[in-house]
């Protein structure tokens, strides 16, 4: 989390090529949404006694159980989208690649509001997988994974994440108010029938993103300003009043 957040805020709107961040969780974790209260909505003893860590993201929506996933981040600016895009649709035009790399996988994704009644859009739930967006993506009519975005002046940031095992079920069971039957509501890639290692499944999806997208990616390595951001926000990401509760120094 502190990595994303140093690539955010080093990212410079008209120097900066876009960027993609491939990534993955160890151990697994909560990341509570930048607005949310952790003792609101977690049962915090149970978190100590499982001894899950808990992280604060930048972005909103709900509690997401991250374990035995994918996960990305995009980085770049207004300009390098379609013209006049807005926030809605942003979200359609960068999970675009997702559509893609599920496809290439023989399966059949569909954005949910392809789908989905329009009363079950939209739904504010404090757990993440148990509510739906429009451009959420959906698998024989299940949730997969989710995503979300942040934005400063001229820069958009989003994740998201691609489960690999369901685990909804078990991470629901941390909150103050578990989700029932949230495991038959979600889907995995697992239950797909997919069981390609991450780095051949990291390799799609870097292959769908420049398809989609029609660019080209060059693996680089951090910055020097990104290394010394990411270590100076490290010490935010270990604190518990920005992880529980949301305050900044």
């Amino acid at each position: 989390m502190a990595l994303d957040e140093a690539l955010l805020l080093t990212f410079d709107p008209h120097r900066s090529l876009p960027i993609l961040r491939l990534y993955g969780w160890e151990p697994a974790a909560l990341s509570l949404g930048r607005f949310q209260d952790a003792a609101a909505v977690l049962d915090l003893a149970r978190c100590r006694s499982a001894g899950i860590p808990l992280v604060r993201r930048i972005t909103g929506g709900g509690v997401i159980y991250h374990g035995d996933e994918l996960t990305y981040s995009i980085i770049c600016a207004p300009h390098h989208l379609p013209p006049d895009s807005s926030i809605k649709e942003s979200f359609r035009y960068l999970t675009a690649f997702l559509l893609l790399f599920y496809g290439k996988l023989g399966l059949a994704p569909h954005y949910a509001a392809e789908i989905s009644q329009a009363q079950h859009l939209g739904r504010r739930t404090p757990f993440c997988f148990a509510g739906q967006e429009s451009y959420d993506i959906l698998l024989e009519g299940k949730k997969i994974g989710g995503n979300a975005q942040r934005r400063l002046k001229e820069v958009i940031f989003q994740h998201g994440s691609i489960p690999l095992l369901n685990r909804a079920e078990e991470g629901g069971t941390f909150m103050r108010e578990p989700p029932e039957g949230i495991g038959a509501e979600t889907f995995s890639l697992c239950q797909a029938g997919i069981r390609e290692d991450e780095v051949t499944l990291k390799s799609l999806l870097a292959e769908s993103f420049q398809e989609g997208m029609g660019v080209l990616l060059r693996e680089e390595r951090l910055t020097t300003q990104e290394e010394e951001k990411s270590e100076e926000l490290r010490v935010k990401y270990r604190d518990d009043g920005w992880n529980l509760r949301g305050e900044t120094a």
